[in-house]
């Protein structure tokens, strides 16, 4: 009887144990295989697998490899999608470091003529300019200023001189009258004596 108590008590934790096993089996592949083969009998050398586990099995390793293969295909189409967002994010970026670089050449530049001139030869082109029409217009005040002085004593020359003529005129007028006068004064005599 004592017997039979053991017995049965060893059969209710080897069930118990079974039990826990179960619940704690993974169910991967891996776990699947393990499962069949610790439950699987054994010929000679050999484990006897029943068929209704081996189909089990084989539905369950066939469903595991298409969704292995679905999750493999949904991410290969991420993974180009995600490479066709690389590229055209890498074209956006060079072509807006291309215009940013012409943004900077058209900042640093000025159109003068047609012509995009550096803003640094604009202004030594500028200065250049104002430096020169600066230096014309000293000359040409210089030149204007030497011409008024040489104007002013040549009007001063020329009064000078028409009052030196008026004065030897008037003294012409006057020795001619006095010449007539005394030539007069001759005819006069003349005529009288």
């Amino acid at each position: 009887m004592k017997f039979r108590i053991i017995t049965l008590l060893l059969l209710i934790t080897s069930i118990t144990i079974s039990a826990q096993e179960e619940t704690k089996e993974d169910n991967s592949i891996k776990g699947q295989f393990d499962k069949i083969y610790r439950t699987s009998t054994t010929y000679q050398v050999y484990k006897v697998i029943s068929k209704d586990k081996y189909e089990t099995l084989k539905a369950n390793v066939l469903d595991s490899l298409q969704m292995s293969e679905k999750v493999i295909s949904q991410k290969d189409i991420l993974l180009k999608s995600e490479r066709d967002s690389i590229e055209k994010l890498n074209a956006e970026l060079e072509k807006t470091k291309q215009e940013l670089e012409a943004a900077l050449i058209k900042e640093n530049s000025i159109s003068l003529l047609g012509l995009q001139v550096s803003k640094v030869t604009y202004n030594l082109v500028l200065w250049l300019i104002i430096i020169l029409l600066a230096l014309a217009l000293a000359f040409f005040v210089f030149k204007f200023t030497r011409s008024h002085v040489l104007t002013k004593e040549a009007k001063e020359n020329l009064e000078t001189v028409e009052e030196d003529f008026e004065n030897h005129r008037k003294k012409s007028l006057e020795r001619e009258q006095k010449l007539r006068r005394q030539l007069q004064d001759e005819i006069n005599k003349q005529r009288n004596s």
